[in-house]
């Protein structure tokens, strides 16, 4: 018996729908790679340009960076950190800096 067809009784049966919950994106970090090549100045205007950094934040990045080996520059979906390093990758290789840039998946708690 079709299921959408009323029934001798006139009533219908009906199917009971699930809503669907979408999953929330996830969230990658976008992590900027100290090297012994590229000048910090570079780094600055770069943070400032792709990543909308101000002065002192861009600096800040750049001297943990420079510190550390590595430096967080924003956490963001995985298309727009996608997004972002390619425009690290394609300003590096254009001004001829090894500069290095990735993505790290951050665990949702």
């Amino acid at each position: 018996m079709d299921k959408n067809k009323p029934r001798e009784d006139g009533s219908v049966l009906l199917k009971e729908r699930t809503k669907l919950q979408p999953k929330k994106p996830g969230k990658y970090a976008v992590v900027i790679l100290n090297d012994d090549y590229t000048p910090r100045d570079f780094v600055v205007w770069l943070l400032q340009t792709v990543f909308a950094k101000s002065l002192e934040k861009a600096n800040q990045i750049m001297m943990e960076a420079h510190t550390t080996g590595k430096a967080l520059c924003g956490i963001y979906t995985k298309d727009i950190a996608n997004t972002m390093v390619l425009q690290v990758r394609n300003l590096a290789d254009q001004y001829e800096f090894p500069l290095e840039c990735r993505i790290e998946a951050v665990k949702e708690e």
